[in-house]
């Protein structure tokens, strides 16, 4: 039986999905095969030997020694789009916000005791806002998320301009043919109203809203960040309020910097926290890790290459390696050396690792594994019959 562990609560319409024939789920193994989180801290953990996946239960994979993972043969998953709409109604919630001054409003308006219509229609005015229609939205990010919140800011009637220096033609597709393209993200800083995020958090986005890139913004400009408080330099932000080049600040990711400040917004990280978000993420995570450790193909790897072959009833190798020059001669010869005659086979790489799939007749026995664990640049091997 293959032993999936829960580190959080994972919504039972994707821990269902395991066949309970094959799988058992708990919270409580100590040598699992996979895991499956949320918003769980992994860095401190040590891994078992036997562990090889772990899913992540949406997009974001800061809580996720990535590397450790990928160095240990343990490939990680997550679950681009599994939440996608559930930010994206967040989103246009924080456009109006960032717009019309909704929470300020409301606060006042639970403040009056006596003559509340009468007090209403005297202090409205303090609370005015503008509307969204023909105001212009960059979009920094047009992946799963941010290119439906293009797409549903256009219907808006926004004039939408997008970056993105690494769409895939899968997203380009998504997108509305009215959204305009930005060259760079300076092209949108220069010219758009209202400006929202939707990239990860890596060393070359963190603090990408900053001092600097503020200063070539409009006067006034808004901006939304549902994707990771690292993108914006909190600071740099507060000063920008102060000074009233910048108007709103609308974040899903509170920090004690940023709480209980004038002209920001602060969302207790709600973007996927609906119930549909969190089905769609379990059985999008569950569906990953099964198909892996059954047949061996990666789907939405964030530390390994997306690879598929199709599997019949032959053995099947799965060779996690690193990508160097020559690997897959030395595989095969490796094989060969062995008397494995090898059926079909499947090779990919993503930047430093690498995945071979191999399918075989021959019996794959422990002399097999040996002498290819033995190879330099090999990482982890087992077997799928």
């Amino acid at each position: 039986m293959k032993q999936i562990k829960l580190l959080n609560k994972i919504a039972p319409v994707g821990t269902n999905r395991f066949d309970k024939s094959e799988f058992e789920v708990s919270t409580a193994f100590d040598t699992p095969e996979a895991i499956m989180v949320r918003s769980a801290s992994m860095h401190e953990m040590e891994f078992n030997p036997e562990l090889k996946a772990i899913a992540r239960c949406g997009a974001g994979v800061n809580n996720i020694p990535l590397d450790k993972c990928a160095d240990q043969g343990i490939v990680v998953f997550n679950t681009p789009g599994a939440n996608a709409n559930g930010v994206k109604e967040l989103a246009i919630a924080a456009l109006l916000l960032a717009s019309r001054n909704i929470i300020g409003g409301v606060e006042w308006a639970n403040t009056l005791t006596t003559d509340v219509a009468k007090s209403v229609e005297a202090g409205k005015s303090a609370f005015g806002g503008c509307e969204l229609k023909g105001k212009t939205l960059g979009v920094i990010g047009l992946g799963a998320i941010g290119g439906i919140v293009a797409n549903a800011a256009k219907s808006l009637g926004m004039t939408v301009v997008g970056c993105d220096p690494y769409i895939t033609v899968d997203a380009a597709w998504g997108l509305s043919s009215s959204i305009k393209k930005a060259a760079t993200y300076e092209e949108i800083y220069e010219m758009c109203d209202y400006i929202t995020l939707h990239v990860p958090a890596t060393k070359d986005t963190k603090n990408m809203i900053n001092a600097g890139t503020i200063a070539h913004m409009k006067q006034g400009v808004k901006i939304i960040n549902l994707s990771r408080a690292d993108l914006v330099c909190a600071s740099d932000i507060k000063a920008a309020i102060a000074d009233g080049h910048v108007s709103a600040y609308v974040t899903d990711f509170p920090t004690e910097e940023t709480i209980n400040t004038p002209g920001i917004v602060t969302i207790p990280h709600l973007g996927a926290s609906t119930g549909e978000s969190e089905d769609n993420c379990a059985i999008m995570a569950a569906d990953q890790l099964i198909e892996y450790l059954t047949t061996g193909n990666i789907k939405n790897s964030v530390n390994y290459p997306a690879i598929s072959m199709p599997k019949t009833d032959a053995n099947r190798i799965v060779i996690l390696h690193k990508n160097i020059p020559n690997m897959i001669s030395h595989v095969t010869s490796t094989l060969a050396a062995q008397n494995i005659n090898i059926e079909n086979m499947a090779n990919r790489s993503k930047g430093d690792y690498a995945c071979t799939l191999i399918d075989t007749y021959t019996d794959v026995t422990k002399e097999v594994f040996a002498a290819m664990k033995s190879m330099d640049g090999i990482i982890r091997v087992f077997c799928l019959d």
